[in-house]
């Protein structure tokens, strides 16, 4: 019987903006801790596992999109997530003349 490895949704949420955004910057920070004496996060399964994220992406796809538009994009690439335990997500979302950085700079 063949052991199935289990992705953690920090690194899930990484390669599905990773793929579909070409982030110039990309960063995933899990925050479930700070909520995890919540009582809405007492009643999922383990306390507050993977729930909350904070998220930093930096992409030229932003280019000509408003702060709503940018915000609906990353939610509609995580709708699987959102639909199986993540709870809140903050979003910063820049495009690389926003975050004043040179595309490809970071991923050297």
């Amino acid at each position: 019987m063949a052991s199935r490895a289990v992705i953690s949704r920090a690194s899930r949420i990484k390669t599905k903006l990773e793929t579909a955004l070409q982030a110039a910057v990309l960063e995933v920070e899990d925050v479930s801790y700070q909520h995890a004496g919540h009582a809405a996060m007492r009643e999922i399964e383990g306390g507050a596992n993977e729930t909350h994220f904070n998220v930093r992406i930096v992409s030229s796809k932003f280019e000509g999109q408003n702060l709503v538009k940018r915000h609906r994009l990353v939610y509609e690439l995580l709708s699987d997530e959102l639909n199986s335990g993540l709870h809140a997500l903050s979003i910063t979302a820049k495009t690389p003349k926003e975050a004043d950085i040179a595309i490809g700079a970071d991923k050297q």
